[in-house]
């Protein structure tokens, strides 16, 4: 079974988020009213998370795959490169943040052929928590 890339993640993650609010706000949102009288801060706090998820809501909006020529053959050459970036940890220890680094870009260019199939369930569920979110706050 192959492994779970960047965007089905960020879907599952997003879904576990919004089922916890779906239940839970009712509960939360005094406990948080109360805390935000003692602490202010946690008001910036229910901002920050809802400007995070705009900008992912527009990072998502932004990502047009669909044209792209050989995307699924540089899919397949992305997916190649982590067990070489392994090995290259163990051998290059002090080379740990360059080597996160293209971890990273490696994940994400090897999601992107699968991304449309998860684009509108990933919008969705951004937009429910971020309703969730401003619902929080007041």
């Amino acid at each position: 079974m192959a492994d779970e890339n960047l965007f089905e993640q960020l879907k599952t993650v997003l879904a576990d988020l919004k089922s916890f609010l779906d239940t839970n706000v009712p509960t939360i949102k005094p406990a948080i009213q109360a805390i935000a009288s003692l602490v202010p801060q946690v008001n910036d706090l229910l901002d920050q998370l809802i400007e995070l998820m705009n900008k992912l809501k527009a990072a998502l909006e932004n990502l047009d795959v669909g044209a792209i020529p050989g995307l699924a053959e540089v899919s397949a050459f992305t997916s190649k490169i982590p067990a070489l970036l392994d090995a290259a940890k163990k051998l290059l220890p002090n080379e740990t943040a360059s080597i996160d680094s293209i971890a990273s870009i490696t994940d994400v260019v090897t999601g992107l052929p699968s991304v449309d199939a998860v684009k509108a369930e990933i919008l969705a569920l951004i937009a429910a928590i971020v309703a969730h979110l401003n619902s929080l706050k007041g």
